[in-house]
C-alpha cells in the first residue's frame, strides 16, 4: 500500500473525481461513471490491486456510486418537469433485465475484455454525437412492444459492464428516437438508479471472499473507501450539472459529451495497445 501523504493525494484526486463525475450526472444524465472509471482503474492500478480484477472493482464502486448520485439528479430534473415518466415506466423493465444479462457477463469477463467494452462503446458514442446532426432522427416516436424494449435491453446489459449510468447510450439513442436533448438527459439520470441498484448487488455477490481482494477496504467488487470519498463530491456537485443543463444550447451540450466520451477512449485504448 502506498505511503499515507501518497493515500492524501489519493483522496484529494477521488474528490476532484467525484466534483467532475456529479457536474457531469447532472449535466448530461451520466450518472459519472465515464469519468470514475478510468479514473478508479488507474487509481486500483497505482494500489498494486491484482489486474485480474481492477477493472471489476472500478465497474462495481462506479455502479455504487451511482446510486445517491441518480437520486439527486432525477430529483432535481423532476422539479423542473424535465423527466418523462411514461417512458421511464416504458423502459424499466426491460433497462433492469439488461442489467442483470450484463452483470453477469462482466464478473465472468477477463478485466481486458471489460476495458476493451468500456472504450469502444464509448468511442462509437462520441463519433455519434459529433457527427450525426442534433437534428437527425431515425423516427418521431420512442419505439413500443417489442422493438421497444431491445435499446432498453442493450443499454442496460452495456451500461452494466461499463459501470455507467445509461445516459453514455440512453441519451443518444433517445436522442435519435426524436426525444429532445433536454428531455433525454434529464430522463437518463432516472435510468441510472434502474441500472445501479441491481448492477451494485450483483458486483458485491460477485466479488464476496474473493482471495486477491486486500480486506477489509472491499464489500466483493465495490471499493468502500472510494465510495466514501466520492459519493459526497459527486452529490454537491450534481445541482451544478443540472443547472448547466437547463443552461447551454443542446449543440454544445452534445459535444461537451462526445468530448468526454473521445478523451476517455483513447486513453484506455492506450493503456490496452499502447
Amino acid at each position: 500500500m502506498p505511503a499515507q501523504p501518497d493515500l492524501i493525494l489519493l483522496g484529494v484526486m477521488l474528490v476532484g473525481v467525484g466534483l467532475f463525475g456529479g457536474v457531469l450526472s447532472g449535466l448530461l444524465g451520466v450518472g459519472g461513471g465515464i469519468v470514475i472509471v478510468p479514473a478508479l482503474y488507474h487509481v486500483f492500478s497505482y494500489l498494486e490491486i491484482d489486474p485480474s480484477i481492477r477493472m471489476h472493482l472500478a465497474v462495481g464502486t462506479s455502479l455504487a456510486t451511482i446510486i445517491p448520485t441518480s437520486i439527486r439528479s432525477v430529483r432535481g430534473h423532476h422539479r423542473r418537469g424535465a423527466v418523462d415518466m411514461q417512458l421511464m415506466r416504458q423502459w424499466a423493465l426491460p433497462l433492469a433485465i439488461g442489467v442483470l444479462v450484463g452483470t453477469a457477463l462482466a464478473v465472468v469477463a477477463r478485466s481486458r475484455e471489460l476495458t476493451m467494452v468500456f472504450a469502444t462503446v464509448a468511442l462509437v458514442v462520441a463519433v455519434h454525437m459529433t457527427f450525426v446532426r442534433h437534428d437527425w432522427k431515425l423516427r418521431d416516436t420512442v419505439p413500443r412492444g417489442v422493438p421497444g424494449a431491445l435499446p432498453p435491453l442493450g443499454i442496460g446489459a452495456f451500461s452494466a459492464m461499463m459501470g455507467i449510468g445509461g445516459g453514455t447510450l440512453a441519451v443518444p439513442t433517445l436522442s435519435i428516437f426524436g426525444v429532445p436533448i433536454h428531455r433525454a438527459v434529464a430522463t437518463a439520470s432516472g435510468f441510472g438508479l434502474i441500472i445501479s441498484v441491481p448492477g451494485t448487488i450483483g458486483f458485491i455477490a460477485a466479488g464476496w471472499g474473493n482471495p486477491l481482494l486486500p480486506l477489509p477496504w472491499y464489500l466483493g467488487y465495490v471499493s468502500l473507501l472510494g465510495f466514501v470519498v466520492l459519493v459526497p463530491a459527486t452529490l454537491l456537485a450534481v445541482p451544478w450539472g443540472v443547472a448547466l443543463a437547463h443552461w447551454l444550447k443542446p449543440q454544445p451540450l452534445r459535444w461537451a459529451f462526445a468530448g468526454f466520451l473521445a478523451l476517455t477512449s483513447a486513453r484506455m485504448f492506450w493503456d490496452l495497445f499502447g
